[in-house]
């Protein structure tokens, strides 16, 4: 390519770089016309600008048993549909065993082996424990961790929180980062909360549970359970509740925040077709009975039915307005398959976020001004372009990131100063190779070519092979370590281009104009 080519190549990215890397001085209605220019600058991780940590992991237990319940009435069905004799099947009361008693063997067993190949088989002629292998129990934690990842995702982008890392870590468990300034009580309610939603007919009511019972004194009816309303935490009343649902949350089209008459806030939600028609013919058939929306196990509302009620309805209750919020949110997004333990949980406050900046900066700006007086003293002409390559360099580096929408943690300020050092290696290799052949009694112009051009391999090979660990980092790092990934990779990309690119650029431009340069 022409020296005139090569200079409108290198200005065009110039200008785009700076133009990625500092997009406030746009405008905001030509950021938002614009596709390519990103909403901000560069956007800060977690240890940067503060906000909160949780590992969490799935409750292996309960999804062991959810599964194990599933599984009865399936086998269940089968075996009747089938034929198989059996006196009773049934999940063990504790435990992750199912026991089948009255069964013919070996017909059931080869049944089994037949129609279930997740089951396992021990014991002997009239009772049988059936098991999940262990391959089918991995698989039954790996599909909960890929539900909870798609509902905690649904949840975080309704808060609008930006660049959060949401990533499986590990078996069975979830990492959760959320950057910014953030209420880590409200978030760790929101991301935990199962918000499993059922609206069930209530039988009785009393204002505790001990007179509920009373009221039933040979225990709660056949196919009925007791759930209980709070009050500022304490238990405002007792429901004695049908134990099948008429609806649950799974028929939720929208929710959102409204208000009644007299400004509180509750929560309005819109059935799918299939609910509108269930809760249509429900609270037509039974007007001036009561109703409970219940939600993970507790009563949050039971209101008595006044008229037919279609495709939407509200909940009420003693919300204030981020908490209906948040309820929306959850709803909305659906409930979590398995619920949620937090292992871990760290909150970084934004001033400490302050002080790793001003530290990482001047940890930049030191390493920086020792490079750019090391090549100025040290090669002169020729070290003051390479010190503007490396410029330039720095600049592509952010405006990608921002582009990209990378988020810079502190290893990424670390992998910045690596990418400083990493960019004046190259150009101290090319301009020691060009000083072998100026030795060697080449004209300077000839040099400069053979230079630059026995040089590029040692370049490329020296860098490939950070890039082979970048990629590492990038696909198995999750957060920080992640984050010194990106900024590596990039700044790998960026510190070729100037090397081989803008820096041999600059030394033909200057030598354009004179025969002499000092290398």
């Amino acid at each position: 390519m022409s020296l005139r080519g090569r200079l409108i190549l290198v200005g065009s990215i110039a200008l785009l770089a700076i133009a990625l890397a500092f997009p406030n001085v746009f405008s905001e209605r030509e950021r938002e016309e614009s596709a390519w220019i990103p909403d901000q600058g560069l956007t800060l991780g977690l240890d940067l600008q503060g906000g909160v940590h949780w590992l969490l992991r799935i409750d292996d237990e309960k999804a062991t048993r959810d599964e194990l319940v599933a599984t009865v009435d399936r086998l269940r069905v089968a075996a009747e549909t089938d034929g198989i004799g059996f006196s009773s099947i049934e999940a063990a009361a504790e435990g992750d065993r199912i026991v089948v008693r009255g069964a013919v063997e070996p017909s059931f067993r080869e049944f089994i082996d037949a129609r279930f190949d997740t089951l396992q088989v021990d014991g002997g002629e009239g009772e049988l424990t059936l098991t999940l292998t262990e391959v089918w129990r991995r698989s039954v934690i790996d599909r909960g961790v890929r539900q909870a990842l798609d509902v905690l995702n649904r949840r975080i982008d309704d808060t609008g929180v930006r660049e959060p890392i949401i990533a499986p870590q590990g078996e069975g468990r979830i990492l959760v980062q959320l950057p910014g300034d953030i209420d880590p009580r409200r978030a760790r309610q929101l991301i935990t909360r199962t918000t499993f939603l059922e609206f069930k007919k209530v039988i009785d009511a009393a204002p505790n549970e001990e007179l509920l019972l009373a009221r039933h004194p040979g225990g709660a009816p056949e196919n009925s359970q007791v759930v209980v309303a709070r009050s500022n935490g304490v238990v405002s009343e007792a429901l004695l509740v049908e134990g099948s649902a008429v609806l649950t949350g799974a028929m939720l089209e929208d929710a959102r925040v409204g208000f009644d008459r007299r400004g509180r806030a509750l929560v309005l939600f819109t059935w799918d077709s299939q609910g509108t028609e269930i809760f249509r013919e429900f609270t037509a058939a039974n007007i001036g009975q009561r109703m409970a929306a219940i939600i993970d196990g507790e009563s949050v509302t039971a209101p008595t039915i006044q008229a037919r009620i279609g495709r939407r309805g509200q909940i009420e209750g003693a919300f204030t307005q981020q908490e209906a919020a948040d309820l929306a949110v959850a709803l909305r997004s659906g409930a979590l398959p398995i619920p949620l333990v937090i292992e871990e949980e760290r909150t970084v406050g934004p001033a400490l976020g302050a002080d790793s900046i001003r530290n990482g900066l001047r940890s930049i700006l030191v390493g920086a001004l020792g490079v750019v007086l090391f090549m100025g003293v040290y090669y002169s002409v020729s070290g003051a372009l390479a010190n503007l390559a490396l410029i330039l360099n720095m600049v592509i580096i952010i405006g990608l990131m921002s582009f990209a929408r990378a988020t810079l943690t502190l290893p990424g300020i670390a992998g910045l100063v690596l990418t400083l050092g990493m960019a004046v290696d190259a150009n101290v290799i090319i301009f020691e190779r060009i000083r072998e052949e100026l030795r060697a009694g080449r004209p300077l112009r000839n040099a400069i070519q053979m230079g630059f051009s026995r040089s590029r391999l040692t370049i490329l090979d020296a860098n490939i092979t950070t890039m082979i660990a970048a990629v590492v980092l990038l696909y198995y790092g999750r957060g920080p370590v992640q984050g010194f990934g990106v900024t590596l990779a990039i700044g790998i990309f960026s510190s070729v281009f100037c090397a081989l690119v803008v820096t041999r650029l600059l030394v033909d431009v200057t030598t354009s104009r004179s025969e002499r340069l000092r290398i």
